[in-house]
């Protein structure tokens, strides 16, 4: 028998026919679903010290579970000592199963851990049914031992999905379990 996460067959069994419901889609192709999720994650200081560069990728592996790339920056800026092709973040990109896997770790296990938590932001969509979120601490998530972190760091993480508008993407999402703040 073949694994299926629990918020993928949720999706598929809830999600679906909720929304199919709530915008009147007349085929289950045109339902909105999430494609990807992308962690990032800027290191401005390892212009100095290439080692955080390291940190960052290995930490960022953990959280996902898949093996996080060390991005490089696109041309020279003077004033911050940065020259084309020098390593400046880490990223890794989330699809499928692990996409899923990761989702619900967020929602089930990571943002409750955030402190004087009330819901996200609805403010993150981008016009096109994509969803960014800032996490400033990555001590939320429970892979992450305290006691080797050295620094403190925050970590962007985006969701793209299929929606064509910024409300098909927040019925999505909130039908998926994430919390926005009721305004």
């Amino acid at each position: 028998m073949e694994y299926t996460s629990r918020l993928k067959q949720e999706y598929k069994e809830r999600v679906l026919p909720s929304l199919t419901e709530e915008f009147g889609y007349e085929n289950k192709m045109q339902v909105p679903k999430l494609l990807k999720i992308v962690i990032s994650r800027g290191v401005g200081a390892a212009v100095a010290d290439k080692k955080l560069i390291d940190y960052s990728v290995e930490e960022l592996s953990t959280i996902a579970g898949q093996r996080a790339v060390a991005t490089v920056s696109k041309k020279d800026v003077a004033a911050f000592k940065l020259r084309k092709g020098m390593p400046i973040g880490a990223m890794v990109t989330l699809r499928g199963e692990r996409m899923y896997e990761f989702l619900d770790r967020l929602i089930t296990s990571a943002l409750p851990r955030v402190r004087d938590f009330n819901g996200i932001k609805a403010t993150g969509f981008d016009g096109r049914g994509n969803y960014s979120l800032g996490i400033t601490e990555q001590i939320i998530f429970p892979e992450i031992n305290i006691d080797k972190v050295r620094k403190i760091e925050g970590m962007n993480i985006t969701f793209e999905t299929s929606a064509e508008t910024d409300k098909e993407a927040k019925s999505l999402l909130t039908e998926l379990g994430l919390p926005f703040k009721k305004n």
